[in-house]
């Protein structure tokens, strides 16, 4: 382990292209593939698809973006919650062949400004992506989070729980205490025993209900659906749905790139130009097309699997592809998915307390390596409303189906100002 610290100058323990011994592989493995669950079949639950297929559609898409990328770029995908107000509206209307058309026409969305940038290049990313702007918004990537973690680290159908709140508290110590003090093996996998242990707490203080694992099968196939729909029924095609769902592409844009940002930090690569932006968008995009043709919701790269990169910093690819099958394998085994489906709210909440405060961590970090200086106006004037629209999520609701999040207002808002504020201030000229 020593040895293969030295040899990675960015301070992986596991590079993007190593690949771990088996066993440790799996570990790491499920280390994501319980970061990511309870999101991923957080989405489908609440618009009325399959959790099923929705976690089916997750690995499928990983590996898809793995096969664009060349697998270069450790990230994984999952449900998007960009999408679940208009699919959910659809679902009820018009049924799954319009959800699945609109989810589809979101990756196209993405096929073709992946086509776009292969065309015309991406020079103009250093000139829009300064680190006085990539440093902000990596921070809002993971503080835009922390209301969600602290609410499921602290209350219980919105009232506040002393349980929770003690249960949340020993996940993110066993946390800290895995990430300093254990080495080794167990070294690598601290948010993986975060779980186990906070896991372990929230049932002796009777948070954890394992009657739905006593009722789910061994195995359990996936209700996949069809865009046309049962196969007695003819083709209707749903242009309105298509239109009302690809605009929010925009929205899952901003946290394509933003996560893209962290990714290249953290590996300390430039991915933007290799494997390049085309070459995750398509991935992004053919993972969206894919999940529309089974019967899953929309996909999107996964803040909480970043944080568990940062975390671990082990960024092989290998792990990432593994994660992805388990999850492929576990939408058929009905008892495992069910059992970590209960891992309650007060553990995943303390889990993302550690993790999208990493994130937010690897923002200042950008700011600090690039000495970044806010005695400047400039900077300033970037930064501060940046930090406060996204993490206080003020939100554009343009209609009831279309609602900009704080995160993709925060990045547009950046992107503008870098573009049209003058290099300095008239008092300091």
């Amino acid at each position: 382990m020593t040895n293969q610290r030295q040899q990675n100058a960015n301070g992986a323990i596991y590079d993007v292209d190593q690949r771990p011994p088996f066993w440790t592989g799996l570990a790491l493995s499920f280390q994501h593939l319980f970061s990511m669950f309870g999101a991923t079949i957080l989405v489908p639950l609440l618009v009325g698809l399959n959790p099923g297929v929705a976690l089916f559609s997750s690995g499928v898409g990983t590996l898809l973006h793995m096969l664009s990328t060349r697998g270069k770029v450790p990230a994984y995908l999952g449900s998007s919650f960009a999408f679940i107000i208009p699919m959910a509206a659809l679902l009820k209307t018009s049924g799954y062949p319009a959800v699945g058309q609109g989810v589809m026409a979101v990756g196209f969305v993405y096929l073709v400004l992946a086509a776009v940038i292969h065309f015309y290049g991406t020079a103009w990313i250093n000139q829009v992506f300064p680190p006085a702007v990539v440093g902000p918004i990596i921070m809002v990537i993971g503080l835009s989070l922390a209301q969600t973690a602290a609410s499921s680290a602290t209350t219980v159908h919105g009232q506040y729980d002393g349980k929770v709140f003690a249960v949340a508290a020993i996940t993110v110590l066993a946390t800290i205490v895995a990430n300093i003090y254990l080495s080794g093996f167990l070294g690598l996998m601290p948010v993986l025993l975060g779980i186990i242990v906070g896991y372990l707490a929230a049932l002796l203080f009777g948070l954890v209900d394992l009657t739905p694992v006593g009722q789910a099968h061994w195995f359990a196939w996936p209700h996949f659906q069809s865009i046309v729909g049962g196969p007695h029924q003819n083709w209707t095609f749903y242009p309105v749905a298509m239109l009302t769902m690809a605009p929010l592409a925009i929205v899952t844009l901003s946290e394509h790139l933003g996560h893209l940002l962290v990714l290249s930090k953290i590996t300390d690569r430039d991915l933007f130009a290799n494997p390049g932006l085309q070459s995750t968008l398509a991935g992004d995009g053919l993972a969206s097309v894919a999940a529309g043709l089974i019967g899953g919701p929309a996909v999107t790269s996964y803040g909480e699997n970043v944080g568990v990169l940062q975390l671990s910093r082990v960024y092989s690819i290998w792990v990432i592809g593994g994660a992805a099958c388990l999850a492929m394998i576990l939408a058929f085994i009905g008892k495992v998915a069910a059992l970590i489906q209960s891992v309650p709210g007060a553990v995943t909440g303390g889990v993302g307390l550690v993790l999208y405060g990493v994130i937010a961590v690897a923002g200042l970090q950008v700011l600090i390596d690039n000495q970044v200086n806010y005695s400047e106006k400039r900077n300033l004037m970037i930064a501060a409303p940046v930090l406060v629209i996204g993490i206080g999520n003020f939100h554009w609701q343009v209609s009831s189906q279309l609602d900009f999040s704080g995160l993709a207002l925060a990045t547009v808002l950046a992107v503008v100002l870098q573009l049209i504020l003058p290099a300095k201030a008239r008092s300091e000229a």
